[in-house]
């Protein structure tokens, strides 16, 4: 193990970094060290490296503790750029999985700027076995860690982080303005951030309420009452906008419901809808056949609603459903 640690150590001596006019890019740096501690709090326990809301987060953390310069937080930029080039084929350990579709973008296309990019290029990132080896060793990944921090930022290494704390705080503090805030509030800091154009925290905030709903509804369709358990992470509930974020801009509780795909298909495409009373309105507009699983066997059903009363899906915005989508 100590031949392949002290290998590591020379590649991330010798790291190639952006040049810019504030000087050398931090961003791989930073996205080393946010990969480091996720894999020792067991974030990341396969070598399988996601876009999740955790890791964009503790980015954000370290980079607020540790970044001294004018650079921009940029969360797709090191994501993108440690693949390295193709000529340090030696030093490569970053290897980025391409979604379907994408496999030549990933090989021709020289950068990506934005989330949205990264996150329609690349499905994850796979470190080499023997990188990740170190990583999940306690005391390797100590070692690692304290190199990067010495080595890269030795004036701010001291307000570095070990615990999961500085990124919960962050995660907790959204979580929270989905459960409590109001419409009008939330759509105020959404609007501050689009002309801010941090599409980090958008993405966050809309991460966050996709998990969040269907706790709310203890990850029960609200209509069908279908519930899976898995011993996978892989949920059968989906977090349902009534008013689309595009029009809203809302990803409060009250703009959500908890629906199995089928029926999040139907609701998105106005062929079921919920009346004043929560009761399932089926549309005319379009022919089943008839069976168990028939969408009309829900009509006037009433929804299964979540157990306290300001988690309940808005009626204002349901009207706005009947009267904008469905059919």
């Amino acid at each position: 193990m100590q031949e392949e640690l002290q290998k590591y150590l020379k590649i991330f001596d010798t790291l190639t970094l952006g040049v810019t006019k504030y000087g050398k890019a931090p961003h791989k740096i930073v996205m080393l060290l946010s990969v480091l501690q996720a894999v020792k709090n067991q974030l990341i326990t396969q070598n399988r490296i996601y876009v999740t809301p955790e890791l964009i987060a503790i980015f954000r953390s370290n980079w607020n503790d540790l970044v001294l310069t004018q650079h921009v937080c940029n969360f797709a930029l090191p994501f993108w750029h440690l693949k390295g080039n193709k000529k340090a084929v030696k030093t490569k350990f970053w290897h980025p999985v391409a979604k379907p579709g994408y496999e030549m973008a990933l090989q021709t296309k020289e950068s990506v700027s934005s989330l949205g990019e990264l996150n329609a290029a690349i499905d994850y990132v796979v470190l080499n076995e023997d990188l990740f080896s170190l990583m999940k060793d306690a005391t390797q990944n100590a070692i690692l860690t304290q190199f990067l921090l010495e080595k890269y930022f030795p004036d701010t290494k001291d307000k570095f982080s070990f615990s999961n704390k500085n990124y919960n705080t962050l995660l907790d503090d959204i979580e929270d303005k989905i459960l409590n805030e109001s419409r009008e509030e939330y759509q105020v800091e959404i609007k501050k951030l689009l002309l801010k154009k941090d599409e980090e925290e958008i993405f966050l905030r809309g991460s966050l309420f996709k998990r969040e709903i269907p706790k709310i509804y203890n990850n029960t369709c609200c209509i069908s009452g279908m519930r899976i358990d898995t011993t996978i992470n892989a949920s059968m509930i989906d977090a349902c906008h009534i008013v689309p974020f595009s029009h809203s801009y809302d990803d409060t509780v009250t703009n959500g419901i908890a629906l199995c795909p089928n029926l999040h298909r139907a609701f998105d495409r106005g062929l079921i809808a919920i009346d004043d009373d929560y009761k399932v309105m089926v549309s005319t507009s379009f022919r089943e056949e008839e069976t168990r699983y028939s969408i009309a066997n829900f009509q006037n059903k009433r929804i299964n609603l979540p157990l306290f009363n300001s988690y309940y899906p808005s009626v204002e915005n349901f009207r706005w459903h009947r009267k904008n989508v469905f059919k």
